[in-house]
């Protein structure tokens, strides 16, 4: 069935006589304009001058989790919450300094690639001459001009010596480490309390 445009003038005539006849339902309202005719209320017009953006910082309402660059306990903290495995007497008179090194080795200058063999073959032979306690001295590191975006710790073997010796193959020989007295390097060097070996 196709839908016809027009009314025939016959049909035309019908609709006006019905619509002169009806009464409209609400007389006061008159028909509104569709709303995309409508006209929008103007905006009152702002001066450059009085217009102010509110404040707005970037971040502002993030809750506040900042934690730095520093993830890992700084070294003071490792070695203070680190237990006494040695005799407790000895380690007293350890950190006062009263102990006297056996054999020592100076990393101090060393790339890392230098100084872990090197450090390996010292603490090794050290136990097997039968020492007990022995001085590493890392030195206190640098401090570099620019940091750059990753942030990198001031004197890398300073870092890097604890963890080696708490890695194989050196942690079978290795009891305790210290950071040493000030008359042996305070805090550029390590007392390193070997195991008797076996």
């Amino acid at each position: 069935m196709t839908r016809r445009r027009k009314l025939h003038p016959e049909e035309r005539a019908l609709w006006d006589r019905v619509a002169r006849q009806a009464v409209p339902l609400h007389p006061a309202k008159r028909p509104s304009a569709p709303r995309a005719l409508q006209k929008p209320d103007p905006e009152p017009v702002r001066s450059a001058e009085s217009y102010a953006p509110p404040l707005f910082e970037v971040g502002q309402s993030a809750p506040d989790t900042h934690l730095g660059h520093v993830l890992a306990p700084d070294l003071p903290a490792q070695f203070s919450a680190q237990p006494v495995a040695m005799d407790r007497k000895k380690h007293g008179h350890l950190k006062r300094g009263k102990l006297k090194p056996e054999a020592r080795i100076d990393l101090h200058g060393m790339t890392m690639d230098r100084a872990h063999p090197a450090l390996i073959r010292f603490i090794l032979s050290s136990q097997g001459a039968g020492k007990r306690l022995v001085l590493v001295i890392t030195g206190k590191g640098k401090h570099r001009d620019d940091d750059g975006p990753i942030p990198v710790r001031h004197g890398v073997l300073k870092h890097n010596v604890p963890q080696w010796l708490s890695l194989p193959p050196l942690s079978q020989a290795v009891l305790q480490v210290t950071p040493a007295h000030a008359r042996h390097g305070g805090s550029g060097a390590y007392y390193v309390y070997l195991r008797r070996r076996r």
